[in-house]
């Protein structure tokens, strides 16, 4: 499998992007699970084993900005209906670097975690490992490229107690990268606002193109 994604994700995470020039950069899927869309300042990355030139006919024939394109709902149905893939949002994509040290929110691992949010992981990261605190859960796993990637989940009655910021700022101390990558929904203001609290800086925006 291509190495692009991994490079270009690496190179991000160093605050090296790809040049703002417009254009859409065509690589190969890093692996069968993961193929998607990763939109820079005025440079995109669409990682599909499809071919690049049907990419760029169906960017050039999107009705939008040019600069939008990768990102318009138009181009990325034919995308889900050229692979046979379907996608959940088009998420905010930010990292932070690790952390050295034991992180001080108190968790505790789970070895066979039964959460919604666990089980919906396990489909989209490898190496998933879990850990609990009190008013909340924290989730690390190998996504796209095998980064690793950190989620996090609040209990309804925990909220407004900063548990969202410490579940982020912990897997910082947890990741066994240099980095830790997550995603957020834009609209769910609360998630973004924890990790970037934490210190995850956003990077681009992610479609990611999953097997139904």
């Amino acid at each position: 499998m291509s190495d692009d994604v991994a490079r270009i994700l690496a190179a991000a995470a160093r605050g090296q992007f790809p040049p703002p020039d417009g254009t859409t950069t065509v690589v190969p899927q890093p692996s069968t699970r993961d193929a998607g869309v990763l939109a820079f300042t005025a440079h995109s990355v669409v990682f599909t084993d499809q071919d690049p030139e049907w990419v760029r006919a169906e960017l050039a024939a999107t009705s939008s900005d040019p600069l939008a394109a990768s990102m318009n709902p138009g181009f990325l149905l034919a995308l889900m209906a050229r692979t046979g893939r379907r996608m959940d949002c088009v998420d905010l994509l930010t990292v932070a670097t690790a952390l050295p040290g034991e992180p001080e929110l108190p968790l505790r691992e789970i070895a066979d975690a039964e959460y919604g949010r666990v089980a919906r992981a396990r489909k989209y990261r490898d190496d998933v490992r879990v850990w609990a605190a009190d008013g909340g859960v924290l989730i690390l796993g190998r996504g796209v490229a095998g980064r690793w990637e950190a989620a996090i989940e609040v209990d309804e009655d925990a909220r407004h107690r900063g548990i969202g910021r410490a579940l982020a700022l912990a897997a910082r101390h947890l990741t066994p990268d240099e980095v830790v990558w997550a995603q957020q929904a834009p609209g769910n203001a609360r998630s973004v606002r924890a990790f970037q609290a934490a210190g995850y800086r956003p990077v681009a925006s992610e479609a990611l193109l999953v097997a139904r």
